[in-house]
């Protein structure tokens, strides 16, 4: 077929997502078949998939799911800033999050083994966006709470992502804890959980801090003082010690104990931890986003 229409191009193009140039390209390998280039364009898509896996995916969106006492966050990954507002990514991330709740998954590999509305698993799913956005998209991490009394979840900017349950209290409540855990990002939950190394680490610290006449004084005084830097240390990492964000002349203990609640379980996660970066400057971005790089 030596010619193929706009009109072909613009349907098929409407239907696949991809590019003007690849679908028209797709119906003149397929003599003006639009189905069979849409597989091709599949098959070539995927193969381009493939080979962007392995590029670094550390911007992306953190996105929440709660139904029935149960919730989830999920950590959706790509390479640039300007995909995590490209609406087929936050169509697709927002899908993840409502199929990793329902799903009843526990991890990611599970996550990317769940059923796709439309056909497919979750991790084919992101195989066909990567051929329609070229750039890397992986379902990096996922938690879930489950939780007979309140859970609030909180999202900043689409880039942190909290759950907290809570026994007893208010959902007004959990939802400021988690807030709290947004802004402060606390280590741990409450002193008891502090491990024993954490706290000779710091023992030591505070003793090197100390001058040669602290030093000098009598052991149990020297300990009492050491005592006290650690424990102030602790406040400092732990979510019930430290000052309550929404109300910073009590902590966060204070303001559970006010209502009768306790923490159950708390998940924070932020887009890209642990993710070596390659820094990029804007023009690279913007030349990655025009395919030119």
């Amino acid at each position: 077929m030596s010619t193929i229409s706009a009109q072909l191009v613009k349907e098929l193009r409407e239907r696949s997502g991809a590019g003007m140039m690849e679908c028209k390209k797709a119906l003149v390998e397929n003599n003006g078949d639009i189905e069979v280039a849409m597989e091709w364009l599949r098959k070539s898509g995927l193969a381009k998939a493939d080979k962007k896996a392995g590029r670094v995916a550390a911007e992306g969106r953190i996105v929440a799911a709660q139904a029935n006492g149960n919730a989830v966050l999920v950590e959706v990954n790509c390479e640039t800033d300007f995909v995590t507002k490209n609406p087929d990514f936050v169509k697709f991330s927002d899908s993840v999050a409502e199929i990793a709740l329902k799903s009843g998954a526990e991890d990611a590999e599970a996550l990317k083994a769940a059923a796709y509305p439309g056909g497919g698993t979750v991790e084919e799913a992101s195989k066909t966006l990567i051929a329609t956005i070229g750039e890397n998209i992986q379902v990096r991490r996922m938690a879930r709470v489950a939780n007979d009394g309140v859970i609030a979840s909180y999202l900043h900017g689409g880039r942190i992502g909290v759950l907290v349950a809570l026994k007893g209290g208010s959902e007004e409540l959990a939802k400021g804890v988690a807030m709290h855990v947004a802004a402060m990002n606390p280590q741990f939950v409450r002193a008891e959980d502090v491990p024993a190394d954490f706290l000779t680490k710091e023992k030591e610290i505070a003793l090197s801090q100390m001058s040669d006449k602290e030093k000098n004084k009598p052991a149990d005084i020297l300990e009492k003082i050491v005592s006290g830097k650690v424990a102030k240390i602790i406040s400092e990492v732990t979510l019930l010690g430290q000052p309550y964000v929404l109300d910073t002349n009590v902590t966060v203990a204070d303001a559970l104990k006010k209502e009768g609640a306790d923490v159950v379980s708390v998940v924070r996660l932020a887009v890209g931890e642990g993710i070596e970066k390659v820094e990029e400057d804007f023009a690279a971005e913007v030349m990655k986003q025009a395919g030119l790089a």
